[in-house]
């Protein structure tokens, strides 16, 4: 399949309003970085604490997000995760000023108190009785311990392995865990964990099921994330560098390895200004995107010098201008065709993937798109830029000498 097959586009006529363009986006998200001081790091960078929590029904995000406000984490980012039917959030809560583990572990008690005042069963006594779905080994052990009659009703026959507390405990937390961390009504435990009928109803005396569970919780120090940030920069910085060595090497030219180099820098900051434009966050999987979009746009360069090189063995009599036209209007069918069907796979990411790869999708996108752009319209038209340069140099100094 061919797209302008007989294309005649005057691409290094036009290099002047291109590259314009791209000056002007590429000031833009300068000036967006410097406004809003540097990019907006997610957790991963910035230290803090992920929760992610389970409902037991499709829970109202604007719910979550107002009863944290009350709370004093209106700074809190609620995003859904998983497919809809897991009814399952992530709660980030941004920690920046903390510098000890114990701090950040005040985040995910707060979240739970949070959670547990506006996501409980209006028949629950806190205080009086446990939540059977936020509820730990040590803790249940202990409740089950606190309930006079329940020895004597497991020591009874027919009860089988569950004639202890800690059997109790376990086959009740081991149904629970099994079952996504939501035990949604006691009748489920009678056939599912196989306990009877007298242990539920003490069961149902001294616990209630709340309405969402506490699945994980990540903690991010500080520290850490500012070793990330370093990592991530370090991961894209010697990426361009290894591309420069490598083309300049592959084209015997440090000129193509430079104007590559330059094309993919212009798509990384231009990409990283649209997240600052946006307002979005700077994760590890958004910096997994960027090094894939710095591959990305290099090979696309690369299709390009590839046919500029053998254009310039075959065409000698033309100009480089013409030549470098031909070879980007010769590939292009190929570029719309893999950056096409490509920009549509990660629209659709973006569109139904949900937020968890939002912001991996997003930085997609766009980066698709620009580095198409600079493709053909950045990294060719320098390389004339260049040797136009470069000639007239060679122009003046033999004009001095006559």
């Amino acid at each position: 399949m061919y797209f302008f097959r007989n294309a005649n586009i005057d691409w290094i006529g036009k290099k002047t309003i291109l590259i314009g363009a791209s000056f002007a986006l590429f000031v833009a998200s300068i000036i967006s970085l410097a406004v809003k001081g540097g990019p907006r790091y997610g957790i991963d960078f910035s230290g803090g604490t992920l929760v992610y929590v389970k409902f037991k029904e499709k829970p109202h995000l604007d719910t979550i997000r107002t009863a944290l406000k009350q709370r004093g984490l209106g700074e809190s980012t609620i995003q859904s995760y998983g497919i809809d039917s897991d009814h399952e959030v992530i709660i980030s809560l941004d920690q920046k000023a903390t510098a000890s583990g114990s701090d950040l572990d005040q985040g995910q008690s707060k979240i739970a108190e949070t959670l547990n005042l506006s996501f409980r069963p209006v028949d629950a006594q806190p205080g009086v009785m446990a939540d059977l779905n936020n509820i730990g080994s040590a803790r249940m052990e202990l409740a089950l311990n606190s309930i006079p009659e329940l020895a004597a009703v497991l020591q009874k026959p027919g009860n089988g392995d569950i004639n202890s507390a800690p059997a109790l405990s376990k086959a009740v937390l081991g149904y629970r865990d099994s079952h996504g961390g939501i035990v949604k009504n006691f009748e489920d435990l009678k056939t599912g964990a196989g306990l009877p009928d007298e242990v539920l109803k003490l069961l149902r005396g001294h616990f209630y099921l709340g309405d969402f569970s506490i699945i994980k919780t990540d903690i991010v120090g500080p520290k850490v994330g500012k070793a990330l940030q370093r990592q991530a920069i370090s991961a894209t910085l010697y990426a361009l560098g290894g591309m420069l060595v490598y083309i300049a090497w592959r084209f015997k030219g440090a000129v193509y390895g430079t104007a590559a180099v330059l094309a993919v820098f212009h798509d990384v900051i231009i990409t990283l200004g649209f997240f600052s434009i946006f307002n979005k966050e700077i994760s590890l999987t958004v910096i997994a995107a960027l090094l894939t979009l710095v591959g990305y746009s290099m090979n696309d360069t690369i299709v390009v010098f590839d046919r500029i090189r053998e254009n310039l063995k075959i065409l000698r009599k033309e100009s480089l201008s013409a030549i470098v036209n031909r070879s980007i209007n010769q590939t292009l069918s190929r570029t719309i065709l893999t950056s096409g069907l490509t920009f549509m796979t990660v629209l659709s990411l973006y569109i139904f993937g949900g937020e968890v790869i939002n912001g991996f999708a997003f930085a997609m996108v766009i980066g698709i798109i620009i580095g198409t752009y600079s493709s053909i319209a950045i990294a060719s038209p320098l390389l004339v830029i260049w040797y136009d340069y470069q000639n007239s140099k060679k122009a003046v100094a033999k004009a001095a000498k006559v």
